[in-house]
Formats: structure tokens, sequence, C-alpha cells
């Protein structure tokens, strides 16, 4: 395979190519060290990259591999978000703010790397995970590889701008209100939030009231699955446990779904909420494919309690925000935005942010009643096409909090309900921005959502387009 190929190929094709002798991991690690060098200059999607320590960890992954030994990730280059552990360094979440070098992997990491991963480099973030884009002061923005004068959008947008420009085999990401979900959508990945549990957070413990969830995002489903394979389970110091998955991911993804009871939703939570016509249009094509594929599609939009109240999410984000910002070393250093977002969250009652969550446990509840009657949610991913780079950036700081909110709109109920949910590929708008939906699980059931989605993507494959980069 041509070498720009094998960039493009996705970490499941990439192991393969590997353990075949097809390929040696240095010769992989070279070729994305070289893309990231002739592009990362425009697109901004790493941090830091690890040039040297991964091409000596290649080398040794064909050592080891020469030697006879196998590991499911051996010599396969995988990025990771900067608000994950990396022994040696400080945990910088998108912050000049943090001096603290940190001991030790987080779990994440430490189980990448047990597999075999070769860690290439660590990817942008928002200051803190707080916006649907990755734009800061200090680091600049973030650029989307199908367009350059667009977001990748946040707070993973690094690491799907890594990946949708063949930077990255596969790349990890976080998601407390939507952040894995929205770069896929944005750079035409499949980006699965898996279950609240799934994957430890270890050292961290409960992020953001528990909504956060840590997962891969990828070109194909097969990668997450292989990847997720690879660093899902729990520790007996997390906060939760998920319920174990019937089978592999792998195995899920290589399965093909039963015929399933589909329920399609374009209502969003919230009032006054619109939803583009062709992002609109891309959830109904997708539906007529399901029905195509031998599924039911049926209308039916989960109960939201009071829709007007966005109680179940406000104090947590706010709070969460506060909280983050008087854990920094150097907090002065922080831009204004985020800063006055802390602010919003310090002058909160106390007490508000425990109440939110009971509220939120109800929430999650009503809303869980959709899946009595399917077993799987279509909704779009976002309300509308990804953000021009700087959109917001003169809005005020409420008002951009507000939009937020209505552009994620179908998102951040399910890092409060802890369900599974993806972003699948939805092909194009006419100005060539990519396009997606959201399908939502039932709790504990990433399995049907891969089975589901990479029957999808084999009926509409889109990893067969990239964007125009050489």
């Amino acid at each position: 395979m041509d070498l720009v190929e094998v960039c493009f190929a996705g970490a499941a094709a990439q192991a393969e190519l590997l353990r075949s002798g097809e390929l040696s991991a240095r010769e992989l690690t070279d070729a994305l060290l070289a893309r990231i060098e002739r592009h990362d200059r425009e697109l901004n999607a790493y941090r830091l990259v690890f040039a040297d320590q991964a091409r000596q960890t290649a080398s040794e992954a064909d050592e080891r591999r020469a030697h006879g030994e196998d590991a499911p990730l051996l010599g396969v280059p995988i990025a990771v978000k900067e608000d994950l552990a990396l022994a040696g360094l400080p945990t910088t979440t998108g912050t000049d703010s943090v001096r603290t070098v940190e001991a030790a992997d987080s779990e994440v990491v430490r189980r990448l790397r047990a597999a075999g991963a070769v860690i290439i480099g660590r990817t942008r973030m928002p200051e803190l995970g707080l916006w649907p884009f990755t734009e800061s002061a200090s680091a600049g923005a973030t650029r989307n590889p199908w367009s350059t004068g667009h977001t990748p959008g946040g707070s993973s947008g690094g690491s799907a701008a890594a990946v949708a420009a063949g930077l990255a085999g596969a790349a990890i990401g976080t998601d407390g209100a939507g952040s894995i979900r929205i770069p896929a959508a944005c750079t035409g990945l499949f980006g699965l939030k898996p279950q609240r549990g799934r994957v430890s957070l270890h050292p961290l413990g409960e992020v953001w009231t528990g909504m956060v969830a840590a997962g891969p995002i990828t070109r194909h489903v097969r990668d997450w699955a292989l990847v997720a394979d690879q660093i899902r389970g729990s520790l007996p110091s997390d906060p939760v446990a998920a319920i174990p998955p019937r089978t592999s991911f792998v195995t899920a993804a290589d399965t093909p779904p039963p015929r399933l009871r589909i329920a399609l939703s374009l209502k969003p939570w919230g009032v006054g909420v619109p939803v583009d016509p062709v992002v609109r249009q891309a959830v109904v094509d997708t539906a007529r494919l399901l029905t195509e594929l031998g599924h039911e599609v049926v209308p039916r939009d989960p109960e939201y309690l009071d829709p007007t109240s966005l109680f179940g999410l406000a104090p947590r984000y706010l709070g969460s925000a506060a909280e983050g910002v008087a854990a920094l070393d150097r907090p002065e250093s922080l831009e204004r935005r985020t800063r006055q977002v802390a602010a919003l969250g310090r002058l909160l009652p106390r007490g508000l942010v425990a109440r939110s969550r009971r509220f939120g446990e109800r929430l999650s509840a009503t809303a869980n009643r959709v899946f009595d009657h399917a077993e799987v949610l279509l909704t779009p991913t976002l309300t509308r096409l990804p953000l021009r780079v700087g959109e917001w950036q003169d809005k005020p700081t409420p008002l951009a909090l507000v939009l937020a909110n209505q552009y994620t709109g179908f998102l951040p109920l399910w890092n409060i309900a802890g369900n599974p949910a993806a972003s699948v590929p939805a092909g194009f708008s006419p100005e060539g921005l990519p396009l997606a939906v959201q399908l939502v699980g039932r709790p504990h059931d990433e399995c049907t959502l891969l089975s589901l989605a990479a029957q999808v993507e084999q009926a509409r494959p889109w990893a067969d387009q990239r964007p125009a980069m050489s």
C-alpha cells in the first residue's frame, strides 16, 4: 500500500498490516510523523508530538514482533487528548495553567501501552473542555481538515482533526456533554461515547459530576471496537462500573444486527432550538437507509420532563468549571471567557449541584422510557453544520453558553443518563462539510450500536472519502 493510504487506513487495518509483515511499526510511525510535520502547522491538532519517543517505541515493537510477540495494538500509533495523564508531564486540559507533573500515566494510557500502542502525541482541546470548538487565546484555533475555515468541534477537537487528516491511526477523546460526538460529527468520523463507567478515568475518579466518559475517535467502526476493547473495564477504586458487554466490541462490530426497532426523534432538549434543514434531511435519509436494511423506524421522542429546563445540566457544568479552575496551579493565566464561566459557577447557591444531580436522575429515568419501545434512538448529532473558526469569539459569554446548548441540544442528556451514544457519518452538505446522525443505545449496550453502525458503514462506506490533503 502507498504510505498515504496506510496513514488513512485506520487502526484496525494498520494493526493487520503490521501483523502480516507488510509494514513495520517504524515505517508507519515515520509516515505519520511526516504527515504531522507537513500538515499540523495549519491544523494545530497536536499540543505535543512525541517524535523521538514514538520512533523508539515503534522500533521496540518491531523487535518484539521479530521475536514472536504480539499484542492487539502492537506498533499502532495512537494520539491522546491533553486531559489524560501522561507520566512526566503536566495534565494541561487545554490551558497554560498547570505546572504539576504527573507521576504516572492515566489508566487509559497505561492500557494502551500494555496493548502495544505507540503514543504519538497529545491532542488539543479548549480550556477545561468547556466549548464545542477547539480554540483558545493561548493556543489559537484547531482547524477542520475538510475546511480549515471551520472548527473540528470540541472539546476533543484535536483528536478528531488528527484522525481525519491521517495524522494518527486513532485518537482518544473524552465526552462530558458531547465532546467525542461533536468533533466526530464535524470531521466525518465515528465517535462513540461509551457507557458511564465502561472506561476507567483513574486516577481522576468522577469527572464533571459523573458526566464524563473516555473513548476512541476513529475512521471506522472496527477501529473503535479494537481500541475500546483494550481500554475498557473499571477498577475497584472507580466510583461506578458498567455491566460487562455481552461480547467483545470487535465481535459486535463484526456481527450484523438483528432486525431492530429504532425510534426517530428530531426534537432536541429545550425549546426554540431550530434544526438546520440539511441536518434534518441527513437524519431522514439515514432512517430510510435503516428501513431498507430491514429495521423498523418509528417516530418517537424521548420524554424530557420540563422541556424548558436545563436544570439537570447547567449547575453541573458551571460548578464543574469553577472546581476545575480552582484546582489549577496558575488560574490567572486563563482566558477571560473561561474565568467568566467559572465565576458563574461560583455564584451557584450551596447544594444546587446536588439538587441538579437528583433532578438528572429523574430526567434520565424518564428519557430512558423511549427504550421501552425501541432498541436504538436515532437523532441528529448537532443541530447545524460545523461552526466557522472564531464564529462566537466576540459574543458575550452568557450568549455563547446559550448558543452552545442549542448547537448540542441532542447530546448532553445522554451524559446525564450515562447511556452509550455514537455519532455516525451521514454524508456531506452541499458545501462539502460532514454531516452526522446520533445513535443512542440502551444502558450498557454499546454492542448493538456497534453492530448497527457497522452495518450502516458497510452500506454507506464513509471512510472512502477523505479531505483533500496530500
